[in-house]
């Protein structure tokens, strides 16, 4: 019998420390000067056993690269669709069909779990520009999705940020939506319950820190540091329960208590504010995939939680306006290699994960200043060129490039417009005060990139390879 229950203990601990490494997703973006392959992406995901990936629109291309792959995908509509998407059912169920319909039987099919329309719609920036059209495309897209017979497989949600709730100054007891979004957000949640839909909520503890400079840094972390939160009989150690709990709350006055609470984007920048960084990454992700895996949950959601990670690669495109660390999001760098140790297995081994294998860059150079630019006042235009029509996020105070000479400040400059530019050499002229070279003047802390090749570059090198093969072997016969 003893041994029996020792078995039973074993087994079960097996499904436990399982069950986190299925609940695990990552976000991919593509705004970047020249995105990922998806190629190199599903590698990546499945040699660091990630089981799903949540993207930002439905591009069917991409889309396709994870047939057969065993990989659950969760689609996204933007939201300048919003509008489209609510007026017209025609639009939704030609949607449907081209982006999900089409991609379940292809070369085993794409395992489409979930779609995200829209996102953020509520966020306070927008003023309420989707207020009235989120609610209508939501309703649209899980109706041509039970029409479509894939109702019950295929769940249409809405990622929201966590500003739609607060609890004030109390505990998260007194959670409770917006006043001035409160009954749309009460009739989303309540269809979402009706239709067995998710909820989603993105969770940044980060922005917390980076929004008030007061706000407890032990509290964004899980050591435990800190006075916390005493919330009635409950204290709260870490920004991630409470405010999944406040959220839990906010459910239940809206009437909704058993909803599914997916976890839609979570994560750490490494540059653009001196609290971004690998070293506070690696620790704000040791300590939540460590909660992630012990599947305790929160003290109202106990269990495991779903969550997708935020965010798989770097994207240097994407807009700064909520601050210069929004570039500097990935696990990854924006060529798929490693940033730091991390353990995305659940299993307790913290190592540096499985970067892109055999990417393709460009050329291996660089544009610099030229060296015999001495008066560096008059490349303060060209300076502000380079950064306004490229990259240089890594300048900022507090980050990697931030300690680079005045020289070296507008050679990173430079290589930033170069490089995005597809290394065109117009692109690095600057009124004679740039210079192409092949030397790296990337330093130990301060990376200066080399782009990678775009899919059209790679298969015309191919074909160009393949014309000079085959002129070869005919001069030969």
């Amino acid at each position: 019998m003893a041994r029996a229950m020792v078995l039973i203990w074993t087994c079960y601990c097996v499904v436990l420390a399982t069950k986190c490494v299925h609940c695990l997703g990552v976000n991919w973006g593509t705004q970047a000067s020249t995105p990922l392959d998806p190629q190199y992406v599903v590698q990546m995901l499945k040699d660091n056993k990630i089981k799903k990936v949540k993207l930002f629109d439905s591009d069917h291309w991409t889309v396709g690269h994870f047939a057969g792959t065993g990989i659950e995908v969760m689609l996204g509509i933007p939201n300048l669709n919003l509008k489209e998407f609510s007026d017209d059912y025609d639009t939704v169920e030609d949607y449907i069909k081209e982006n999900v319909t089409d991609h379940l039987r292809d070369h085993g099919g794409v395992d489409i779990k979930y779609i995200a329309v829209g996102n953020e719609p509520f966020l306070k920036a927008y003023k309420g520009a989707f207020e009235k059209t989120i609610f209508p495309a939501l309703k649209n897209v899980q109706k041509a999705l039970n029409k479509a017979g894939l109702g019950n497989k295929i769940k249409a949600t809405i990622p929201q940020n966590a500003d739609v709730y607060d609890s004030g100054s109390a505990g998260p007891s007194a959670g409770d939506f917006r006043p001035e979004i409160r009954d749309i957000m009460v009739k989303i949640s309540r269809f979402l319950d009706q239709h067995n839909c998710p909820f989603m909520v993105n969770i940044y503890p980060f922005l917390s820190l980076y929004e008030n400079e007061d706000f407890p840094i032990e509290f964004a972390f899980f050591e435990g540091g800190g006075k916390g939160v005493q919330d009635q009989n409950i204290r709260y150690t870490n920004m991630f329960d409470a405010n999944l709990d406040t959220l839990s709350y906010a459910l239940k006055k809206a009437g909704v208590s058993n909803i599914k609470i997916i976890v839609g984007e979570i994560g750490w920048p490494t540059n653009g504010h001196k609290q971004a960084n690998p070293k506070m990454a690696q620790k704000f992700y040791h300590g939540l995939l460590n909660k992630l895996s012990s599947n305790k949950g929160t003290p109202r959601n106990p269990g495991y939680i779903e969550v997708y990670l935020f965010s798989l690669t770097d994207e240097n495109k994407k807009s700064i306006a909520p601050g210069f660390f929004e570039r500097h999001w990935g696990i990854f760098r924006y060529d798929g290699q490693p940033k730091f140790p991390i353990d995305l297995s659940g299993e307790g081994n913290e190592k540096m994960p499985v970067g892109a294998k055999n990417v393709k860059y460009l050329d291996k150079q660089w544009c610099v200043l030229n060296d015999d630019m001495r008066n560096l006042s008059k490349v303060n235009r060209d300076l502000e060129y380079a950064c306004s029509l490229s990259d240089c996020t890594s300048l900022s105070y507090g980050s990697t490039c931030n300690k680079l000479s005045e020289r070296k400040n507008v050679s990173y400059a430079f290589n930033m417009y170069f490089q995005m530019s597809q290394q065109s050499v117009e692109a690095c002229d600057f009124n004679g005060a740039g210079k192409i070279t092949n030397r790296n003047y990337s330093t130990d802390e301060c990376l200066f990139p080399v782009e990678l090749m775009s899919g059209g570059r790679r298969n015309v090198a191919g074909m160009i390879s393949f014309v000079v093969g085959l002129f070869s072997l005919l001069v030969i016969l």
